[in-house]
């Protein structure tokens, strides 16, 4: 049965979102944890590797360019786990989602192949990272450090893991109980969400008062077409997607 989007929207403005047993279950339920895991956006920890990695620009890296492909793989089975959360009316809500541009992706590709990605929701300043997937050594790590990057730029102040896992606490996330989770939610979400209106508006969408996804992309766009003038230094050194990347996962507010 296709989920409803303002019943789905509002769940999260709750701390609450929808898990299922097994790919092919048909049945959904709501989960509300009692631990719950966060990215800081100040706190996401790039080692050597990784940053030598980002620098190089060994992945080309996209935003919302294949949504659709990017949650298919994520539910998958994989080899360490046979099966997922993500069954068919979870796809197909977050697709429609992606639509509507509520819901976005992160892409990792190397050769035009797709090797790495993850997505999520966004609303208000908060972004609930859902699921993730990697086919190439770091493709996970890098996807995830531009999206670090992409809500700091944007103005975003929560990043929700959902649960710890020892990959996500290796990168710098840490767990707090459901009620302290509730308050950094409320905090993210104030003057965006109205419970007076549906929450597929304007505000949903990371508009007004919300977070701006697309800060990033404006960034890299102006570095790129600023890059061979002598007289700006900052373009220079910033030639690259990726080191633009780590200029923005390190700068203090």
């Amino acid at each position: 049965m296709p989920i409803d989007l303002d019943l789905l929207l509002q769940a999260y403005a709750n701390g609450i979102f929808p898990m299922s047993d097994a790919r092919d279950d048909p049945e959904t339920f709501w989960i509300e944890p009692e631990l719950r895991a966060i990215m800081p956006l100040d706190g996401f920890r790039v080692s050597k590797s990784l940053a030598k990695t980002i620098r190089q620009d060994r992945f080309v890296v996209t935003a919302d360019t294949a949504f659709a492909r990017v949650i298919a793989t994520c539910a998958e089975s994989q080899a360490d786990r046979l099966d997922t959360w993500i069954n068919a009316d979870i796809e197909e809500a977050f697709c429609r989602l992606h639509e509507q541009g509520h819901a976005h992706s992160i892409e990792c590709w190397v050769e035009g192949r797709l090797v790495g990605g993850l997505y999520g929701l966004a609303l208000g300043r908060a972004f609930f990272g859902e699921s993730m997937f990697s086919r190439e050594t770091d493709a996970s790590k890098v996807a995830l450090a531009w999206l670090v990057a992409r809500l700091r730029l944007g103005g975003f102040a929560l990043l929700d893991c959902q649960f710890m896992t020892e990959h996500l606490a290796s990168l710098g996330a840490v767990e707090m109980t459901q009620a302290a989770y509730l308050k950094l939610l409320n905090a993210a979400l104030a003057k965006a969400v109205h419970a007076s209106s549906g929450l597929a508006s304007s505000a949903a969408a990371g508009e007004g008062s919300g977070g701006n996804w697309g800060a990033l992309d404006g960034v890299l766009s102006s570095v790129s077409a600023a890059v061979g003038s002598s007289e700006d230094v900052f373009s220079k050194a910033s030639s690259s997607p990726g080191k633009r990347i780590l200029q923005a996962l390190t700068q203090t507010s």
